[in-house]
């Protein structure tokens, strides 16, 4: 019987090898860059056309390459970064395996030119499917030029599976900002069909924070500084109060290279316990410096997951250097102390009693607010919410009467306690019903509403009911392009980050038949002609639109249209939230809304928005 087992053709080991380094045209823009940083560039230019579908261009200043050097960087475990095993264990260049190239290569029709500083004349190569087509000199500048046409070219099926522009862009950015950010003393610059996106001069870290998520992000900044005989750490976090229901903005570094680990995140999150809100994730930037014979990071294809040598030692240097840092800058919970209590008496300072004046006028001016849109400041709300928990810390103190008779309730007098309900009447048997006050619907935790059925009550979330009724409304809006607008006085003017301003260039037309009305003015810059009219009253537009954006970024990866896409993130950026009280009138608005929508029963995100409660179940439970 003849042999069965025979050596792969060098061509289709490539595009096997390509399969685990190449997935989308991101990892073709990582590889390329790091192998500009290695080539010791002081600038790398990054052009695309087509999310990278058509062209990917990387252009750097670096050392170049010889005629046979520029041959070799195509062939399989080529590579300048080790010789021996042992240097496996002392990493610092980005690229170490010799495999990118050679898989790009496979997969995508690939023209290079170099040039080293000290020679005259570059070299020029043209290479389709692993096979080199030409080989020529040139006239280059110094450094290299690598562009990528065509990816998956001879690979239909993965060409495929390929995302839609905006979610592939959307992963480019991510690459992109993660190496930006790893190395600050490089000029990058990033250009998407003819449009620059990122221009990032060389500078500091906050520099560079601030020119990739924008001017906003500075004052949301704290620098952690720590300086161990292990390791050194450096970097920011982000303040609690600006932190994100999206992930995204989470970054670690070790040795300048991007790393994902879930175990060091839970470090920083551990660093922030009792500072956050439930499901909201700050913005990090962490630098972890460690000798590279303490670290193995030829642990997966992509490079971005490492084990180190004492895993919990990182862990806790980490959480105990955040926790300072957050100290240090006094980012701690506060109590309002400025309420004078008497504890023995009950009574209240005239300070206090006016501060509670003008708390419950607060309260009912909220009351009578438009349906679902809170009118207090920030600031305004925190003081109410903080008087609001003192009062009920000390609620019934001032009831207390000192002199009376501990032994009182036992020498025949009784202690009654008397419910909300007791003058509302008896239980109207005849009727098989309640009566009549307790069939109004009323909040629990300001978060759910409950109403009365025939056959029991109903449970409704309603965030989740008003996320489902604006869905509803925006989609039917854009459909029949329907929706009402609210035109400004005075137009305003936000800036948005580079990679923002991107996804809402390609979005307008679609945001626009909200009711929107957003104009291009400048780079990164937009217009606010008009806003949809039940969202006139929201005062601040560039955290709407930042919202809205984060909500469809969240749900990229979904396979949904545009237009379904733009609608979920707008139903969720601006639905009312749990903890947000309702008067009696909103109740019902929400309730009836509710039930005249098509699919009532699910929020778009999948949540139900109510839960029905009957009254034999009840029964059945009480029974015991």
């Amino acid at each position: 019987m003849a042999d069965i087992i025979q050596l792969l053709p060098d061509s289709i080991a490539n595009q096997i090898a390509a399969g685990e380094v190449i997935q989308r045209p991101a990892s073709v823009v990582k590889e390329l860059m790091e192998n500009s940083i290695d080539a010791g560039s002081s600038s790398i230019k990054l052009i695309i056309k087509d999310a990278g579908k058509t062209l990917l261009q990387i252009i750097d200043d670096g050392c170049g390459m010889s005629e046979t050097d520029a041959r070799m960087s195509f062939e399989r475990h080529a590579t300048s970064k080790i010789r021996h095993a042992k240097d496996l264990f002392a990493i610092r260049t980005m690229g170490f395996r010799g495999e990118a190239m050679a898989s790009i290569a496979a997969i995508a029709q690939v023209e290079l030119k170099t040039r080293r500083q000290s020679d005259e004349l570059g070299t020029r190569l043209m290479i389709e499917g692993s096979e080199i087509k030409t080989q020529e000199a040139c006239q280059c500048p110094a450094g290299t030029s690598t562009s990528v046409k065509n990816l998956f070219y001879n690979v239909p099926a993965r060409r495929n599976f390929l995302k839609s522009d905006t979610v592939e862009m959307r992963h480019i950015l991510d690459e992109f900002q993660r190496i930006a950010l790893a190395n600050t003393d490089i000029f990058f610059s990033l250009h998407h069909n003819g449009n620059e996106i990122f221009h990032l001069p060389a500078g500091k870290l906050r520099q560079r924070i601030v020119g990739i998520f924008g001017t906003t992000s500075n004052k949301h900044l704290v620098p952690v500084e720590e300086d161990t005989d292990i390791i050194k750490l450096s970097g920011y976090v982000g303040k609690p109060e600006f932190a994100k229901k999206t992930r995204g903005t989470q970054f670690f570094f070790v040795n300048n290279r991007f790393i994902k680990s879930n175990y060091l995140n839970h470090a920083i999150m551990s660093a922030y316990e009792e500072l956050l809100q439930k499901g909201t994730f700050p913005f990090y930037a962490i630098y972890i410096d460690i000798d590279p014979k303490r670290i193995d990071i030829n642990v997966h294809p992509t490079k971005q997951e490492i084990k180190f040598d004492d895993e919990r030692l990182i862990y806790n240097y980490l959480k105990v250097a955040i926790r300072h840092a957050l100290g240090t800058n006094a980012i701690t919970p506060t109590l309002d102390f400025e309420q004078n209590v008497n504890f023995a008496n009950g009574i209240t300072s005239s300070k206090s009693t006016s501060q509670n004046q003008a708390y419950e006028t607060k309260s009912s001016k909220g009351n009578s607010s438009n349906f679902g849109r809170p009118t207090s400041s920030p600031t305004s709300a925190k003081d109410s919410n903080n008087l609001k928990n003192w009062k009920n810390l000390y609620e019934g103190l001032d009831q207390f009467d000192p002199e009376a008779d501990e032994d009182s309730t036992t020498e025949g007098k009784s202690l009654t306690i008397e419910s909300k309900w007791a003058e509302s009447g008896s239980l109207d048997d005849e009727k098989g019903s309640f009566s009549n006050p307790q069939k109004k619907s009323y909040q629990i935790h300001s978060s759910y509403i409950v109403s009365n059925i025939k056959s029991g009550f109903l449970l409704i979330d309603q965030q989740a009911a008003h996320e489902r009724i604006l869905f509803e409304q925006y989609l039917d809006a854009m459909k029949n392009k329907e929706a009402v607008s609210q035109k400004e006085l005075f137009p305003k003017t936000i800036t948005l980050p580079p990679a923002d301003a991107a996804i809402l260039k390609e979005i307008i037309p679609e945001v626009n038949k909200l009711g929107f009305e957003i104009q291009e003015f400048g780079k990164n810059d937009f217009v606010i002609h008009a806003v949809p009219a039940d969202l006139h009253k929201v005062a601040d537009q560039q955290a709407m639109l930042e919202k809205l954006l984060e909500q469809y970024k969240e749900n990229i990866e979904l396979k949904l249209d545009i237009t379904e896409n733009i609608a979920r993130a707008m139903a969720r950026s601006s639905s009312i939230k749990r903890g947000h009280p309702l008067n009696p009138v909103e109740m019902k608005e929400l309730i009836d809304r509710l039930f005249a929508c098509e699919v009532p029963y699910k929020s778009p995100f999948g949540r139900n928005c109510f839960i029905t409660y009957d009254l034999d179940d009840l029964d059945r439970q009480f029974a015991g």
